[in-house]
């Protein structure tokens, strides 16, 4: 009979084995074999491959079925070639094992390292080589350089043999250039604009010119969490009905870039009509009581957000008032006529069923506790589906996590529930060198080491120093955010600061001590106590070159003050949207006590809002300071002086009151600062028409307000400016996204100013790390 021979082929790209089997004469024949001969199998034991050959001794068996056999011993994967052959009473079955991998590498790959490609493949060194792994292992290190923005990757695997039916398993990878995102478009949306639903997006384009300009790859992860953060975005502006109905995404005809489109479907805006709450309980509830807490309100824009803040004010009330597993469900009636959406919160009785434990994997540096602290429920309490909700996000909020899931399954018996967190820890430490530039404080070499959960203890830890012109500091910064697992934000903040002023002829040099406590005293209000010992004192004052006060409290030696004080503020966009509107307010005092003593009080406000369909936004600021001595006298390092944040157009010690002096040889012209301050700010900001890949808008801007009263007698012919002197500023601004931080740049022109005021029409801020 004659014999056929089997041809193993193995393809460059797939390398994947093609098996023959042994030709048979007829398939009608029927064999009996009382023997069976293998022939090539060094690491494989007989037994096993008889054991898939699935033949007894003796047993008739036609061709088709030894064909079958074969087939079987080649699907185990084991061999590159199997042969059958039948000898008379005897079967034959040669066998050539696939070899070992001996050693695994890749060649030509820059953007992603050896551990990130050896934590993607299937293949294992000192495993037998498998050609179906080795075919994965392409398309997966393939799939890992289209997330990276690169799908034009080409990875080809290579064999190189050794001897002992050794191999070493090569993939080659040309990584050619990163595919970037050319344009982003919007289809059915009337109410905004694309330009500002791309400012909503975390993926943006890099339009036309993006060989220049990179702003960001292709993820498809990413575009997922774009439709959610366009849905909120459409939600919280009144739009119940918005969906994202697909996202298409194209290349473009040379493959080097995307054009993404979303295709939405806004629905109607709708307002709140009327608000109430009613009650499915068999107890006797207070209504007026809840009604209380609620803070929407009519003609209120729809948002789901608020809805969801009233719930957990009803439940949390609801809780207060010992009434166990009761629950909020918000029911809503459409009024399409005049587009108005009337609001009933139901207290209604939930499941009886209770926490019987939190469950916490994953998190191999940060401690249990921080996780924990997270939930305002502990095991033995109901269960709140919506509770658990909002601690998953407190979890995912901390920074801690790559990734947080938080899921609840069946406990130990049908009214226990146990809750899992499953968490992947991400870096929380940075280490970063670097220089900076301001107009008041010149430039200056950086460095800083921050770490936001100090030895997995939740805790922020913040080491930095300055080398500016002007301003050499030193600052270190703890803060612990539960202390004695309560909700307590202990904090302690020291700060070493010597000054080299070139706007005055004075050096200053401060040291300061701070421990204090915070707490939260409404849902969007905090407030602050500490208590500071500060040491200040002035160095290098020349008689006769500064003002007569500023020499004599050189003079003195250095001062060391304590003081006890407060600051609350309260901001109404702690939700963290991309709200319309939002005001922040901060009011805070400082009480000095001991050899010196103080009352200093400071206050601010600010409000924003978007018109336009968010194509323009307005902030109004106003804020101020007064200080007020009962013992004592104030020092220039005491008194306010204000920077070009908050009046733009002058140098740091440019207004406010001043000696001048010019009938010596040397003219003195010393800033004395002011023991009280008031500043208004009108600003806009819109876009100027310019590519958004640019990443360039506009502002306008109004500044006015006054820095006075030096806390002495200042009515001689050289002072000048003691009392409430306004000045008023105008100007615009270039904003710029940069790759190394956000830039602006102020061009101011002075409409109301006095005499020796130092103004500058240009100034920028800029700050880089490297």
């Amino acid at each position: 009979m004659p014999s056929g021979k089997a041809i193993l082929k193995m393809t460059a790209v797939a390398g994947i084995a093609a098996l023959t089997v042994q030709p048979l004469p007829s398939l009608a024949q029927n064999f009996a074999f009382n023997s069976v001969s293998i022939e090539g199998n060094a690491r494989i034991e007989d037994e096993t491959i008889l054991s898939y050959l699935g033949v007894a001794q003796g047993e008739a068996v036609t061709a088709a079925q030894l064909n079958d056999a074969g087939q079987r011993i080649r699907a185990t994967g084991l061999f590159e070639n199997v042969e059958i052959i039948p000898q008379g009473s005897q079967l034959v079955i040669r066998v050539t094992e696939f070899p070992t991998v001996f050693r695994i590498n890749f060649e030509g790959n820059s953007r992603l390292k050896d551990d990130d490609l050896f934590a993607t493949i299937r293949s294992t060194e000192r495993r037998i080589y498998s050609p179906t792994d080795v075919e994965q292992d392409v398309a997966d290190i393939t799939a890992a350089y289209a997330a990276s923005g690169r799908i034009n990757a080409v990875v080809t695997p290579r064999i190189i043999r050794l001897p002992d039916n050794r191999v070493n398993l090569v993939f080659e990878i040309s990584e050619n250039g990163v595919t970037e995102i050319e344009r982003i478009g919007f289809a059915g949306n009337r109410t905004f604009s694309d330009r500002r639903l791309r400012n909503v997006l975390t993926t943006k384009q890099a339009g036309a010119l993006r060989t220049f300009i990179g702003r960001d790859t292709y993820s498809p992860e990413r575009l997922e969490f774009d439709k959610q953060v366009l849905t909120d975005f459409y939600q919280s502006r009144g739009f119940p009905d918005f969906i994202v109905q697909d996202v298409a995404v194209q290349l473009t005809s040379e493959r080097d870039a995307f054009v993404v489109t979303y295709n939405v479907e806004e629905g109607q805006r709708y307002s709140i009509g009327g608000v109430s709450v009613t009650s499915e309980l068999n107890d006797v509830v207070d209504l007026a009581a809840f009604n209380d807490v609620i803070r929407t309100r009519n003609g209120d824009t729809y948002s789901p957000v608020s809805i969801e803040n009233d719930i957990s004010r009803l439940e949390d009330l609801a809780t207060r008032l010992g009434m166990q597993f009761v629950q909020v469900e918000p029911r809503i009636v459409r009024n399409e006529a005049n587009q108005t959406l009337d609001l009933t919160f139901a207290l209604v009785r939930g499941e009886r069923i209770f926490v019987e434990r939190i469950d916490i994997e994953g998190n191999n540096t940060t401690l249990d506790r921080v996780v924990r602290q997270q939930f305002r429920v502990v095991e033995g309490d109901p269960f709140n589906p919506r509770a658990i909700r909002q601690a998953a996000e407190r979890i995912r909020s901390l920074g801690f996590f790559a990734n947080a899931a938080v899921n609840t399954r069946q406990g130990s018996a049908p009214d226990q529930v146990v809750v899992d967190v499953d968490v992947v820890e991400a870096p929380t430490g940075s280490l970063s060198f670097g220089a900076n530039y301001n107009t008041d404080d010149g430039f200056g070499l950086l460095a800083s080491f921050r770490q936001s959960n100090f030895l997995g203890r939740g805790q922020s830890l913040n080491l930095s120093f300055s080398t500016a012109e002007s301003n050499k500091y030193f600052q270190l910064s703890f803060a612990e955010p539960y202390l004695l697992g309560r909700n307590l934000r202990f904090g302690l903040d020291t700060n070493y600061v010597i000054t080299n002023n070139e706007g005055a002829d004075y050096d200053t040099e401060t040291f300061t001590f701070k421990p204090s406590l915070g707490f939260a005293v409404s849902e969007r209000g905090n407030l602050q106590t500490y208590v500071q010992t500060r040491y200040s004192d002035i160095t290098n004052a020349v008689n006769g070159e500064v003002a007569p006060e500023t020499f004599a409290d050189s003079e003195e030696d250095g001062r060391w003050t304590q003081s006890v004080g407060y600051t609350y503020s309260f901001d109404s966009r702690r939700d963290g949207l991309d709200e319309e509107t939002g005001y922040k307010l901060r009011f805070g005092q400082e009480f000095g006590f001991g050899d010196t003593q103080f009352v200093k009080t400071t206050a601010s406000a600010g409000a924003t809002t978007s018109v336009l369909n968010d194509a323009l936004t307005l902030t109004a600021t106003v804020e101020g300071g007064y200080l007020h001595y009962n013992k004592g006298d104030s020092s220039i390092v005491d008194r306010f002086f204000l920077r070009g944040s908050q009046m733009r157009g002058f140098s740091l010690y440019g207004m406010g009151p001043r000696y001048y002096d010019d009938s010596g040889a040397t003219t003195v012209n010393d800033s004395l600062g002011g023991n009280a301050y008031a500043v208004a700010r009108l600003e806009a900001e819109f876009p100027l028409g310019l590519p958004e890949e640019y990443g360039i808008s506009g502002g306008a801007f109004v500044d006015y307000g006054s820095l006075w009263d030096p806390g002495f007698d200042c009515s001689g012919a050289n002072y000048y400016y003691c009392d409430f002197t306004p000045r008023t500023i105008a100007g615009v601004s270039i904003f710029w996204d940069t790759p190394i931080g956000p830039l602006r740049f102020n061009f101011t022109e002075a409409l109301d100013v006095q005499e020796f005021d130092e103004t500058k029409g240009f100034d920028v801020t800029i700050s880089t790390s490297f």
